[in-house]
């Protein structure tokens, strides 16, 4: 098989940019000729060995950053805009995609701008009460759907937030929770338990924060790391959202409690120690909860941001459903990426989840770019705690690909070289090419159908 070759024009010029370099000089640094460091850039060539180790040397630069997943994100997600009936015509090809992903990664993204706005237009027009009485009819994304998207393009990781919460737990001495209720009193907060179904609760006048009494301690533990982010490290919060440059004060809002629950996490679980830890007891999710006394959802998704240029870990993803199917959280360091819109692939493990409380579900999938991949998914319902009080059911989703199953202990005793095995799965019906899946909803976007009123198969139509 020949080797994998690399195209990192878009990382190039952005690391340029970073260093204050001119082609000239950066092509010294470098070693090579100017016009080949200008093809690298423009992707015109691949980048060599050569260039990846001076890169190293002479920068010090993370070379596992080359291959970020962005590329992957923006590709998928374009697929899924141009799934829309709103585009008339032939699709663009994945290689026209793949090129406008890595060489104009910004175009792209503006595209991707440009189709949420208009879905959410229409979405606002189809109701005529609606639209009438919405004052302001300016075009822009929702602000959960902003917020997603600047997780999403950051891999999930914040590096000036995640080191300042290490840093805040080397200093608890192994009690975080003691460490947060000292910090929050120093600043004159008032802890107390209440027997209110809100979880958490804080009064800024009287300086008074409310936990609820029913709410496990790894959640009031959790919030009081959060309450501890929102009031000791608001300008390094404040600083990050000036930078994100959010559409609409909803937005900033939203994403400024998402950086609290990423200071929770992060405080919670340190990076470099739960890294360890993760590696040592190869991902035991339940041993990680034990030792860093963290809820089974919080532990798989700090998983899923260990990618500190430097010292990154396995790249997973990780995902929380609802019964209906719909997806509440998402975000991945793989290849694989989550419809944007719309619920996860019914054929998916998570889904099972439901079914089995209490139960590890193990998965062997491959997506139809022939990627394959591990998947684990487990119900993570949440007791109200009193009668009347519903409870929430989910259901979380976590995997990586199949190269690095074996250091997951739930792998164990499967067998990776069994080709029938690996489960079919997809993203999204549009951009899914499998003709026999039972389970299909729509047609995809780039086949021709054949309706044959005399035949009838798994679907009332076929796929030329």
């Amino acid at each position: 098989m020949a080797p994998h070759k690399l195209y990192a024009g878009a990382k190039l010029r952005e690391l340029r940019g970073r260093v204050g370099a001119t082609q000239k000089a950066f092509a010294e640094k470098l070693g090579v000729s100017l016009p080949y460091l200008n093809q690298m850039e423009n992707n015109n060539r691949p980048v060599s060995t050569t260039v990846v180790l001076s890169l190293a040397q002479e920068f010090g630069f993370d070379v596992t950053e080359l291959q970020s997943g962005d590329e992957a994100r923006l590709v998928g997600d374009m697929r899924e805009a141009l799934a829309d009936p709103i585009f008339s015509g032939p699709a663009p090809a994945l290689s026209d995609l793949r090129l406008a992903a890595s060489n104009a990664p910004a175009l792209a993204r503006a595209f991707l701008e440009l189709h949420t706005a208009y879905r959410q237009t229409h979405e606002r027009l189809s109701s005529l009460d609606e639209a009438l009485g919405r004052e302001d009819s300016r075009l822009q994304p929702s602000p959960w759907e902003e917020v997603r998207d600047f997780f999403h393009y950051c891999d999930n990781y914040i590096d000036a937030v995640d080191r300042t919460a290490e840093r805040f737990a080397a200093k608890a001495n192994g009690d975080i929770e003691g460490a947060a209720r000292a910090a929050l009193a120093e600043e004159g907060v008032r802890t107390a338990l209440s027997d209110d179904s809100t979880i958490r609760l804080y009064d800024p006048d009287t300086k008074t924060l409310r936990l609820s009494r029913t709410a496990a301690p790894s959640t009031q533990r959790f919030q009081l790391l959060l309450q501890v982010a929102l009031i000791r490290q608001d300008p390094l919060l404040e600083a990050t959202l000036d930078l994100a440059r959010f559409q609409s004060p909803q937005a900033r809002s939203i994403a400024k409690v998402g950086l609290a629950n990423y200071f929770a996490g992060a405080a919670l679980m340190p990076y470099v120690e739960f890294l360890q830890a993760a590696q040592t007891c190869r991902h035991d999710l339940e041993r990680l909860a034990d030792r860093f006394g963290a809820s089974l959802e919080q532990v798989a998704h700090r998983l899923s941001t260990m990618q500190r240029p430097g010292a990154k870990g396995i790249p997973f993803f990780f995902v929380r459903v609802d019964p209906a199917g719909t997806i509440t959280k998402r975000h991945s360091a793989t290849t694989l990426q989550f419809a944007r819109f719309g619920g996860a692939c019914p054929l998916w493990n998570v889904h099972g989840a439901f079914e089995t409380p209490g139960r590890w579900l193990r998965q062997l999938a491959e997506t139809p770019d022939g990627i394959r991949y591990f998947c684990l998914a487990r119900d993570v319902s949440k007791p109200g705690g009193a009668w009347g009080i519903p409870t929430r059911r989910y259901a979380i989703g976590l995997g990586c690909e199949i190269k690095h199953a074996r250091a997951l202990v739930y792998a164990d005793h499967l067998s990776f070289d069994d080709v029938a095995a690996f489960e079919p799965i997809g993203i999204s019906c549009r951009i899914c090419e499998r003709q026999s899946c039972p389970h299909r909803s729509v047609p995809p976007l780039e086949r021709q159908l054949r309706v044959d009123p005399n035949e009838r198969g798994m679907l009332p139509y076929q796929l030329d």
